[in-house]
């Protein structure tokens, strides 16, 4: 896969769409090189056509395009991978479902262990959090900052997630984080686009 690392933004659950895809361009444009759909709503036709766009709007910008926990949402838009969580299927089944060029990636939340496993198994990168207080999910787990140096030998990259806005992300990058991934601290600024370029420019 192409360079995996720096600014990783992950997309709020919207119905929205017409603001959505407006702060996502914005946020691409802005630097961000990865993006995530992630949308836990029960409107299938709205999902595939979010999902969609902003996958267009990903490649025109040749940044990757990643679906959170669904394997046959990722499948339908052609994105470049899947995320997957602790309850969602598992890696294996999300590579055999996607192709072995395909990128998945695992949270893994504050365990150590779990990244090894998530490795193991074929995840192509692996996600620890929450770092700082999520608004998302206030009730995650706190993730220290010290598994990035205990990590650096798992040989895939390894992404910091969790109330991580630009007051705090030096702190991150600084601990090894090869990537950042941001969704309040993009979507709910007044100017994602700016928002953007600040986190971005910490891996420039």
């Amino acid at each position: 896969m192409q360079t995996f690392n720096g600014l990783y933004a992950i997309t709020p659950d919207t119905d929205d769409s017409e603001r959505l895809i407006e702060q996502v361009g914005a946020v691409l444009d802005g630097g961000a090189r990865i993006l995530q759909y992630r949308n836990k709503g029960s409107d299938t036709v709205r999902r595939l056509w979010q999902a969609n766009i902003l996958a267009s709007l990903a490649r025109s910008r040749n940044a990757l395009f990643i679906v959170n926990d669904d394997v046959e949402l990722a499948c339908a838009v052609g994105a470049d991978g899947v995320h997957v969580g602790r309850d969602d299927a598992g890696i294996a089944a999300a590579r055999a479902a996607l192709g072995p060029d395909a990128i998945v990636g695992a949270s893994c939340y504050d365990s150590l262990a779990l990244a090894r496993a998530a490795v193991a198994a074929g995840a192509s990168y692996v996600a620890f959090g929450a770092v700082y207080p999520s608004a998302t999910k206030p009730g995650a787990v706190a993730a220290p900052l010290s598994l990035f140096a205990d990590s650096a030998d798992l040989g895939v990259p390894r992404v910091a997630i969790g109330g991580i806005t630009a007051a705090n992300a030096g702190a991150v990058v600084a601990a090894g984080a090869d990537a950042i991934a941001v969704i309040g601290g993009l979507f709910e600024e007044a100017d994602p686009g700016a928002a953007a370029r600040t986190l971005a420019a910490l891996y420039r």
